[in-house]
């Protein structure tokens, strides 16, 4: 199994690298920040970043290397486990945000249940990533109505540094959904490697309105 000579695969994988590390540092982050003032809150949104760090990390291996197709695919399982636990920890923590824990505290095992359903959906029915495509975008335009409303009223601080990341997530998705794109600014960036930079772009965002939301904020289940 060596490096892919491929040079967009490469390029995608050098930025799914930078995602895991960014996507590390943005969980730890929240959690140095928010752990003292509301416990369940925190390791919600920092699980949500650590899965989505994990399956750059290993996206970084199934772009990267030149391996057998049941490799890889056994690969890509890995992955997709990891962005449907990252989706359900997302819709939960915006549960917490809308409600105080109050709704979140009863989804949780629903959401990790549909997050598993999804994953076995992916490991048995091949091709079938839409089913995640789809179960995203519901995601983030639920969490992206929550955020604007919450800060037009004002009931979150970082609320609208939120509802930003996740804009720029969902253009980042629209990217990749976008096959035909491919950009070339000193090395070739396919839609994969763009998707990657732009999500980059919002993980600093997340960081601080999500941190900014724990300030003064006392847990309510703990």
């Amino acid at each position: 199994m060596g490096i892919i000579s491929i040079p967009t695969e490469q390029t995608t994988a050098f930025t799914d690298l930078i995602l895991a590390v960014l996507g590390t540092l943005t969980a730890v982050y929240i959690a140095k920040k928010g752990m003292g003032k509301n416990p369940f809150r925190t390791r919600i949104w920092s699980g949500a970043f650590f899965f989505l760090a994990l399956s750059a990390g290993v996206g970084a291996i199934a772009h990267g290397f030149d391996m057998s197709d049941k490799l890889n695919g056994n690969v890509w399982h890995v992955i997709n486990f990891g962005l449907g636990m990252t989706v359900a920890l997302f819709l939960v923590a915006t549960a917490t945000d809308l409600t105080h824990h109050k709704l979140a505290v009863r989804i949780l095992p629903a959401l990790i249940l549909v997050a598993i359903i999804f994953f076995l959906v992916t490991v048995f029915i091949p091709g079938s990533f839409l089913v995640f495509i789809i179960y995203e975008s519901i995601a983030m335009l639920a969490a992206l109505g929550t955020y604007i409303g919450l800060a037009m009223r004002k009931k979150l601080d970082g609320a609208a540094m939120i509802a930003a990341a996740i804009f720029l997530t969902m253009v980042a998705a629209g990217i990749q959904a976008s096959e035909a794109i491919n950009v070339t600014i000193i090395w070739e960036f396919d839609h994969n490697g763009i998707f990657h930079i732009v999500q980059m772009i919002a993980l600093p965002l997340f960081a601080y309105g999500i941190s900014k939301g724990s300030i003064g904020e006392e847990s309510k289940t703990e």
